[in-house]
Parts: C-alpha cells; structure tokens; sequence
C-alpha cells in the first residue's frame, strides 16, 4: 500500500511541475484498473481570470474524444440495429451525395479516416457570414468540398469526415446527434455528465455546471475567454453540436463510458455496446495506427507512452484532454487538461503526456 501511495505522489509531483512550467494551467488526471479508481486528483487552475480551482468534478470542453465517445459510439448503436452497415456507401444515405466523387465513400472510410477529405478547413469564416442556417450551410460545403487523395487511397486525420457522421446518423435516426446518443448510451450507463451545449443557447445544463466548466481560449475573433461554448471554431459556428467536436463532460463521466468499452474489448458482458462491433471497429486494416473512431499507440512518439499494449485504443483532443484503455491490463487513463487556456499555441502538453502515462504504468501496474 505504500508503494503505491508513493507512486500516486509522483505522479502528483510531475503534474504540478508541468503547471508550474506553464505546460497548462490545470489537470484532472483519473487512472483505474477495470472498475476500480486508482487515482481520481485535480491539480491547478480551471480559469485563471476567474481563479477557479479545478475540482475533480470539472466539466471540459472534450474536443475531439466527442470523434469515440459519442459519434463512433452513436454509430454502433445504429449498426447493432442493422439500420446501417460499414460498408455502406454515403451517396446510399445521403441524396446530397448520390451525384458526386464522394458517393462511394464508405461509413468504414469515414471513421477510419481514409475516405480522401482533408484534414481540415476553416469553414466558420463562411458560416458566420451567412444568413443560411448554419448547419445546412456546414452540410452544404461538405458536399462540395474538394477531396484531397483518391477514396480509401491513404490515412488523413479529418475533421470532415466525423462532420458527415453525424450527419448520417441523424438522417437514419432522425434524432439530433446529441440526444440519440445520451438516450441510447449514456443514460442506460447512468451518465449524467457527457453533453452537448448549443452556440449561443443558455440551457439549464449551462446554468448548472457554468463553475464547473474549465475555460479554454482566450478566443481571437470571439474577443473572449470561452467558457461554456465548444472552442472547436467549425463547431460553435454550425451550433455547437457537430461529430468532431462539441463534447462536455467529466473525469468520472468518462471513465463509466471506457469502462464498457473495455468489457466490449474483452469480450465481457456489457450493458448497452455489443463486443462483437466494438471489436470489429477496433481491428486494424492496412496497418494503419487508427481504427475505426479510435487512435491506437504508434511504434514511435505515441501519447500512450511506451507500455500501453498495441491493442490498446484512446483518443487525443485540441483541448489538451485525452483517454487510453489497453485491454490487456485492465488500465484505463483519463488525462483532462486546459492546455490552451488561454492560449492554443501552448504544445508543451506533447512532450509531457507519453513522459506521464510511462510514470503512471511503471508505478502502478
């Protein structure tokens, strides 16, 4: 017990160095062994203008951890109901796409990131010009993007292809993305707080975590420090709720959600995902480091550091949060930082997180 009482203190020890070297203002590091929390600390500053703590329960802006835990998991669900397939093509589902390049991009492609779209584009700068509606105009620009490599020719992080995800699932569920997914996963696992919060829209659910919610940038053309509103620019410009980014939620939240994921992964009795797909998107094509809505550690550099297992699987988000699960050990690590508060040049959090997840395995497992 001592031994790993001194590991946790590490552990501490390294985070609050990296505060005070101003790699970011404050953390919320959570790490368990199956169901059983290990480590559950705050550390830091959640704003550093209001000089808010950060508290254990502090909600962030999850970035793009919304890619697995919402989109890729909403997706599941459709699938397990047999109301879409992977291999399906887009221009089957979407009429805006039946006539283009892009119809025979698969719904496999689009979460493997192989479906040819770019990585990224600064659409907002159009949206917020428009007198359209924003969301119809975001979709509208999607079908007329330019792809920037040949269908399923080579892997490209994208942004746009999780924008036309959520699109999909919405035109087959006929549900908004937000709410599908909080009906059809987080409330049967009893989670409360993973959501969505709407661009402009002062919600009861805002009311009620504003003092929990840790700010991120302080937002050039927003001329602002964002607290409560998706920092992500394409998200708060279509509304706020969008398949790449747009996710709030908490350590404890996240940790109920990876924890059925990883009895999908090992093949154990889940309550609301069904093994067989999750393990079906996890598996590797083309020997590609992403999976199907999930990163998984590289040979060299990954964030996961050195020992998670190579059939582990996690996600990075802008924000500076990020998860890793690794089936083999049971170890699940939550880290939640700021780290673009109040700037989003501050990488510092690139070189520290492998450093800090080695530090986590060799003192706990």
């Amino acid at each position: 017990m001592g031994l790993i009482y001194m590991g946790k203190d590490r552990i501490s020890r390294k985070i609050e160095n990296a505060i005070s070297q101003g790699i970011f203002p404050g953390a919320v590091l959570l790490c368990a062994k199956n169901q059983k929390i290990l480590i559950h600390e705050s550390y830091g500053m959640a704003d550093i203008f209001e000089k808010r703590k950060m508290r254990k329960d502090s909600v962030f802006d999850l970035a793009s951890l919304t890619k697995p835990l919402a989109t890729t998991l909403a997706l599941s669900k459709l699938i397990e109901r047999d109301q879409v397939f992977l291999d399906q093509k887009i221009g089957s589902i979407l009429a805006e796409f039946k006539t283009t390049l892009k119809a025979d991009i698969t719904i496999d492609m689009l979460l493997r990131h192989t479906s040819g779209f770019p990585a990224h584009r600064e659409y907002f700068k159009k949206i917020i010009k428009t007198n359209e509606n924003p969301r119809q105009y975001l979709r509208y620009l999607l079908v007329h993007e330019v792809l920037e490599n040949k269908i399923d020719e080579k892997q490209v992080y994208s942004d746009l292809g999780f924008m036309v995800l959520s699109w999909i699932i919405e035109e087959i569920s006929c549900q908004r993305l937000d709410r599908f997914v909080s009906k059809q996963i987080y409330s049967p696992l009893e989670i409360d707080d993973l959501f969505f919060l709407e661009t402009g829209l002062k919600s009861k659910k805002f009311i009620q975590y504003r003092q929990k919610i840790v700010a991120t940038q302080q937002c050039p053309w927003r001329k602002k420090v964002i607290v409560g509103e998706v920092d992500d620019d394409n998200a708060w410009a279509a509304g706020g709720i969008e398949g790449h980014a747009g996710l709030f939620g908490n350590a404890g939240s996240i940790h109920k959600l990876c924890f059925e994921i990883l009895k999908a992964l090992q093949n154990k009795p889940t309550r609301v995902l069904r093994p067989d797909i999750i393990q079906n998107f996890v598996s590797r094509k083309n020997k590609h480091d992403m999976v199907a809505g999930f990163d998984t550690p590289s040979k060299e550099g990954s964030s996961s550091g050195k020992y998670f297992s190579t059939s582990s699987i996690g996600h990075l988000g802008f924000t500076g949060t990020s998860f890793w699960i690794d089936p083999e050990t049971g170890l699940i690590i939550i880290f939640l930082t700021n780290r673009v508060h109040p700037l989003r040049s501050n990488e510092g959090i690139k070189k520290f997180r492998p450093q800090m997840h080695d530090l986590i395995f060799s003192e706990l497992i």
